[in-house]
C-alpha cells in the first residue's frame, strides 16, 4: 500500500495541482439555487418572484429584499476565504425603488447573465441562510 504524501505548510498534500483541487468547492447551478430560495421564502410565509431570468447554469444572482423601510439589493460575492457571501450592493441603509432599479440596471448591463429575484422581507433579512457583508 502506498504511503500518503506528507502535508505541506498549508495542510495540503504537496503540489499546486492537489492544492487547487482541495480549495475548489462544488457550486450549485443558478437556476436550482433560485428555485431553492423561492421555496424557502414560501415555507417561511414570504412571497418571492423572479424578475429576470439569467443563465440557468452559471449566472450570478441579485436578491432584492422589499421591507417596510425600503429596499436592499444583495449581490452574490465571495468572502476573503472564497466562501459564498452576500454584499449589500445598495449600501447599509434601505433605498427607494428608483435607487434599487438603477443599481440592478447597472449590474445587468455589466453582466447580462444575472438573475434578479425579489423577496418580501419586512425585516430586510433574506429567506435563505447566508453571510451578509
Amino acid at each position: 500500500m502506498a504511503e500518503a504524501a506528507p502535508l505541506g505548510k498549508r495542510g495540503l498534500a504537496g503540489g499546486a495541482r492537489v492544492r487547487a483541487y482541495a480549495l475548489m468547492e462544488a457550486r450549485v447551478k443558478a437556476g436550482i439555487w433560485v428555485s431553492m430560495a423561492l421555496r424557502l421564502a414560501d415555507i417561511g410565509g414570504r412571497s418571492g418572484a423572479v424578475l429576470r431570468k439569467g443563465d440557468p447554469d452559471s449566472g450570478g444572482i441579485l436578491c432584492i429584499l422589499r421591507g417596510r423601510a425600503g429596499l436592499v439589493v444583495l449581490s452574490q460575492v465571495r468572502d476573503a476565504e472564497g466562501r459564498p457571501a452576500w454584499l449589500r450592493g445598495t449600501g447599509p441603509a434601505p433605498v427607494d425603488d428608483a435607487a434599487a432599479d438603477a443599481y440592478v440596471a447597472r449590474q445587468v448591463k455589466r453582466d447580462p447573465d444575472l438573475w434578479v429575484v425579489e423577496f418580501e422581507a419586512p425585516d430586510l433579512q433574506p429567506p435563505f441562510e447566508g453571510t451578509l457583508l
